[in-house]
């Protein structure tokens, strides 16, 4: 075996040792986390449903495990989407958070697993409409430390220089949860403009109006500059 092929199968090993052995680490975090996510939304649903016993059961919460990935809680006519993914991720290079003490000190520290929070419209799953929108409302990262960022609404109150400096604990995955529940409910469904529902075909009339599956997503004022990209997209003429 040459000296190249030696020094190859070197940096391969280590790779396995450091790297690959840091993302296992992470994801046996994660799926950690995800069970401790989903006994806080079973556990909320089940004081709220208590506390509102009585009232109309429609406003009643409803908590679904939808397996290994994947969580909701509907709240009335909202639904809480919690989604891991199994893969774990690196930032870009461009990301402020490779100016951050912690990552700068050790850039393993940068290698992160995602909770996505999706929020939909009940509705959208009760009547089948799948051309309906949900929203990302915010997204945590976690890493091989339980150290974590969160993205999305000002309102979560954990700001990037938290990263290194405070765990993620059932206390602060409890916050994190009832102020996206807080954020959806507090946003209600928009009016579309006239001009996107203006037109419709004869097979939309069948298979849209009739159930009522014209598109429908709410409108929520995001971090994500999604909403800088809706509104490039309103300037621009049809067919573009």
């Amino acid at each position: 075996m040459t000296q190249e092929s030696e020094d190859k199968k070197t940096a391969i090993i280590s790779m396995l040792k450091g790297k690959s052995l840091l993302k296992q680490k992470i994801y046996d975090n994660m799926l950690q986390v995800f069970e401790t996510l989903k006994d806080i939304l079973r556990e909320f649903a089940r004081e709220t449903n208590h506390t509102l016993s009585g009232s109309d059961s429609r406003i009643k919460l409803e908590f679904t495990d939808r397996g290994i990935f994947d969580a909701q809680v509907k709240i009335a006519g909202d639904i809480l989407l919690f989604s891991m993914h199994s893969n774990i991720f690196l930032f870009d290079r461009e990301h402020p958070v490779w100016k951050t003490h912690y990552v700068q000190q050790n850039k393993l520290n940068a290698y992160c697993g995602i909770i996505n929070i999706y929020n939909f419209l009940a509705d959208s799953f009760k009547y089948s409409r799948f051309d309906d929108i949900g929203y990302l409302i915010a997204r945590i990262f976690i890493n091989h430390e339980k150290q974590f960022i969160v993205e999305g609404k000002r309102q979560m109150g954990f700001q990037l220089s938290h990263f290194g400096t405070l765990s993620l604990d059932r206390e602060v995955l409890t916050s994190i949860i009832l102020t996206s529940v807080q954020y959806a409910l507090e946003f209600d469904l928009l009016v579309p403009p006239y001009d996107t529902v203006k037109i419709a075909t004869v097979g939309q009339a069948e298979t849209k109006i009739q159930h009522s599956r014209i598109i429908t997503g709410k409108r929520v004022g995001f971090q994500f500059n999604s909403d800088d990209v809706l509104a490039e997209n309103r300037k621009k003429p049809d067919g573009v």
